[in-house]
């Protein structure tokens, strides 16, 4: 089966997020971390992750990136344990058993994103109307006849990509102590 794992090709996610997710945790989308939040009230960083983070499911990091990659039936059910217990401890679950069960239908739902060949990149881009939490997904994979490793500006083929605007600048003065 194939499952989502983070992937860092530079060292922005670790300014760009509050918390970067390691690279090569098991991944789901994350959106159920802002549920009950006032996105309009978030803070820059918090809105880079609501914006473009995946959720790395043993740190809960966030990753701009994520790859597709093999994984065994241990290993998403270690996945999706690792996830129920973080849904209980820190998302106030009510037991394991509804944890699990959420925790089931965010692994099978990143599952649902891995239809494209192994080693396939994903990012996210994420938005709020209404009140109701949108995602859209690109792929990126390296040019046909390319180097399969994976540099930060070596390949791409970008899938249906909305627009973004980032003011790097911005997310630049509010990292400074």
């Amino acid at each position: 089966m194939k499952l989502l794992r983070t992937i860092r090709l530079d060292a922005s996610d670790t300014f760009v997020f509050e918390r970067a997710a390691e690279p090569g945790e098991w991944a789901v989308t994350g959106s159920f971390v802002f549920w009950d939040q006032d996105l309009a009230n978030l803070g820059a960083k918090a809105r880079v992750a609501f914006r473009s983070g995946f959720l790395g499911v043993n740190t809960l990091g966030w990753s701009t990136l994520v790859q597709i990659v093999e994984a065994s039936d241990e290993q998403r059910d270690a996945a999706v344990q690792t996830l129920a217990r973080h849904l209980v401890e820190k998302f106030g679950a009510p037991s394991m058993t509804e944890a699990t069960a959420a925790a089931e239908e965010e692994i099978t739902f990143a599952s649902s994103l891995c239809g494209h060949p192994l080693d396939t990149l994903i990012a996210l881009h994420r938005t709020s109307d209404g009140g109701e939490i949108h995602e859209t997904f690109r792929t990126l994979r390296p040019r046909e006849g390319g180097n399969k490793s994976f540099r930060a500006f070596s390949f791409l083929d970008v899938e249906d990509a909305p627009e973004e605007h980032v003011d790097l600048a911005a997310l630049g003065r509010e990292a400074k102590p």
